[in-house]
């Protein structure tokens, strides 16, 4: 059984023209609307076309919307994708039938034509480019909302993933670490209808933790090393410098050496702390 997932908060417009268009491409599939707190008519018009809701009683985040949709469905394969229309209902067949294909996750990848301001295209650049290094894969598209995935592996990660926005590279990181085939699909994403929920300022700095979190969840080793060996190789040149220049050993090559052991040591302990929580993910 296939079970179509829509975070929603505030989207009735865009809701009112995507919900018919998806009984029309999947119609023998559940979907459910994951109403996060809306102010406006939301529950109605999933009411008006027949479609189950559930509500959250205030505005709790993207990705509580995802978890709360996860453990309320019914299906054995999940679709996610956004309410806003920026992902088009045409497209679902051709991620069923990748998924199909041996995959346990499939994402669609907005190709370079998709609607997108320029600060959030090159962040997800930045983000894609690190991903691809930390997984050794291409990533295609690591924040791409709209993907088709096995439900009782995906329901493994629900604890990891955040309540806000970045939920798609926390679970995308967490099938690459689990060793679960991920593949992409290019999709075209039109402009969304209605206003954008995210802030520049206040979701730029959460963006800039994903940097983080991509390692953090993949390979803090391989993230947290070359930091290290660059303190380490820092504080060998500053130490040949001032013995060549002053015949002496300087706190300050010390402080760049001790900084390079703690960083290295810290991501050893990373590294074990991130196995554990892939503990179990096979079972």
């Amino acid at each position: 059984m296939l079970s179509i997932i829509l975070p929603s908060k505030n989207e009735a417009a865009s809701l009112r023209r995507l919900l018919p268009e998806l009984r029309k491409q999947v119609p023998e599939a559940e979907i459910l609307v994951v109403d996060d707190g809306s102010i406006d008519d939301t529950v109605a018009v999933c009411q008006e076309h027949g479609i189950s809701v559930v509500s959250h009683p205030y505005s709790m985040g993207n990705g509580a919307a995802v978890k709360t949709g996860a453990r309320t469905a019914k299906g054995d394969t999940y679709v996610f994708m956004d309410a806003d229309g920026q992902h088009q209902p045409a497209d679902i067949p051709r991620l069923i039938e990748t998924l199909a294909s041996g995959f346990d996750m499939v994402v669609g990848a907005r190709t370079s034509n998709s609607q997108a301001g320029v600060h959030r295209a090159a962040a997800n650049g930045l983000y894609n480019r690190l991903a691809s290094w930390m997984v050794g894969k291409p990533v295609e598209d690591l924040t791409s909302g709209f993907r088709a995935v096995d439900a009782r592996k995906f329901r493994k990660f629900l604890y990891l993933l955040p309540n806000g926005f970045s939920y798609p590279t926390t679970i995308t990181m967490s099938f690459f670490r689990a060793g679960f085939p991920v593949a992409y699909v290019p999709i075209f994403a039109p402009k969304r209808l209605g206003k954008s929920h995210l802030r520049i300022f206040r979701d730029g700095i959460r963006f800039l933790l994903i940097i983080f979190k991509i390692g953090t969840l993949y390979s803090p080793l391989k993230l947290f090393l070359p930091i290290s060996a660059g303190f380490f190789v820092t504080g060998l040149g500053y130490y040949v410098y001032t013995f060549v220049t002053m015949h002496r050993f300087t706190n300050m090559s010390a402080l760049l050496f001790i900084t390079s052991v703690l960083i290295f040591l810290m991501s050893l302990i990373s590294e074990q702390i991130t196995t554990l929580n892939y503990k179990g993910s096979e079972d």
